[in-house]
């Protein structure tokens, strides 16, 4: 299954203050973050983020929240599965009835959040795209597991580069000339 701006939302996972820097690659995975970000703007997906306890763990980072477009959705929980939030969940759930199935996930923890969101949203039967090189734990054994596990669970693994060009679906366009600098 390819992903398809039209049916997708970007869920950026709590790249917060006082997590990010002790997240072990954090640099790359912002970057890449930050990539997603242009190119769901560029293409019309929405863009959700989310803060775990903002009070204790701090606001998004500022190179996130910087590169953020008007319109994206900012949403404080508790919960470490992002889904096992009532207001998220319907927030979610509004969309997929308007045809937003699939949900394109990055973040941090890799293995705590951000997996537990992925598996919940797979179980609730959405289309889970776990992108490989814009995830992060404080150890690089966490990220791996966190990957094994959500393929496990049928999440799809994917790297930046796959999402641009899915959303994209073909080159010669204006958009395709715009976001394709992205990557180089």
């Amino acid at each position: 299954m390819l992903m398809q701006a039209q049916r997708s939302r970007l869920l950026i996972v709590d790249f917060q203050e006082r997590l990010t820097p002790v997240i072990s690659a954090a640099d790359a995975a912002i970057a890449r973050t930050r990539t997603l970000i242009a190119a769901a703007s560029a293409l019309g997906a929405p863009i959700d983020v989310t803060e775990q306890y903002p009070k204790g763990l701090g606001p998004t980072i500022a190179p996130i929240r910087d590169a953020l477009p008007e319109g994206a959705r900012f949403h404080e929980k508790i919960t470490f599965s992002a889904l096992r939030d009532p207001a998220f969940a319907a927030h979610l759930s509004s969309g997929r009835a308007e045809g937003r199935d699939q949900i394109v996930i990055c973040g941090a923890e890799a293995h705590v959040c951000v997996l537990q969101s992925a598996l919940d949203l797979a179980a609730a039967g959405y289309g889970v795209f776990l992108v490989a090189d814009a995830i992060g734990s404080r150890a690089p054994l966490s990220v791996d597991l966190a990957i094994a596990r959500a393929r496990q669970a049928g999440c799809v693994v994917v790297n930046t580069e796959m999402v641009v060009f899915e959303w994209m679906e073909r080159g010669g366009t204006e958009v395709f000339r715009a976001v394709s600098k992205l990557i180089k």
